[in-house]
């Protein structure tokens, strides 16, 4: 095998190893691997293939389609995703079955711990008219006249909720509408026995989660501010 050292620019003719002095093997040792260029072999180009710099994201001219690899490229797919997903508000309703119970911050920390925002909170005697109101898609229903009489018995505490997919979640954290067939672990499968004592209303939509607010919240009542915890919830 014949060894080639590398001074400078200049490129001397190959010499014998056997013709080296000890001195010169010194130096040639002592020179990195790609100064001392020495025949190409199997295990010179796996050497080859560790680079000191990583290429894959940089650009060079003889490879343009490397560019969209470039650093100042920041765009991370879950990012993107997070950015598409709709922030939704919902509007949940302690009934007065709960609040006479004094389940009110019970079912207030439901959504909290879940990391929901909350951005409206009162407790509120409900009119007729109201009741009435919000209920009109039961208007026909034989059981109206009772659901208006139950609502209207007594305080309430009026909430309105904010957060990606605030809807189906807020939905699913309270349960079935019969309590009976409520999970175990949901605010009506563990705190409520009836239908018709059902403890807590959630919009069944996005649609009716913004005109549920409307209607049950007055401008100005409703406060829009950041949470701390908002970058551990979200991308």
């Amino acid at each position: 095998m014949e060894a080639q050292v590398v001074f400078g620019r200049a490129s001397p003719p190959c010499l014998s190893s056997s013709l080296l002095s000890s001195q010169t093997r010194r130096t040639c040792c002592s020179l990195s691997y790609t100064h001392c260029p020495i025949q190409r072999t199997k295990h010179h180009l796996h050497l080859a293939a560790f680079h000191l710099k990583s290429h894959l994201f940089s650009y060079s001219p003889s490879r343009p389609h490397a560019k969209t690899l470039s650093h100042k490229t920041h765009i991370f797919l879950p990012h993107l995703v997070a950015s598409m997903e709709q922030v939704e508000e919902t509007y949940i309703m302690v009934k007065p079955d709960a609040v006479q119970r004094g389940l009110v911050g019970e079912i207030i920390s439901r959504f909290e711990k879940k990391g929901f925002k909350l951005t409206g909170l009162k407790l509120f005697e409900c009119p007729k008219e109201l009741a009435e109101e919000h209920y009109k898609d039961l208007k026909s229903k034989s059981f109206f006249p009772k659901l208006i009489d139950y609502i209207t018995s007594g305080p309430v505490v009026c909430m309105a909720w904010e957060g990606v997919g605030v809807v189906a979640s807020a939905r699913k954290l309270i349960g079935s509408t019969d309590p009976l067939q409520a999970d175990p672990g949901t605010i009506r499968g563990d705190l409520a026995v009836q239908t018709g004592r059902n403890v807590v209303h959630g919009s069944d939509s996005p649609e009716n989660g913004k005109r549920e607010i409307a209607l049950w919240f007055k401008e100005g009542e409703l406060c829009q501010w950041t949470p701390a915890q908002a970058p551990w919830l979200r991308e």
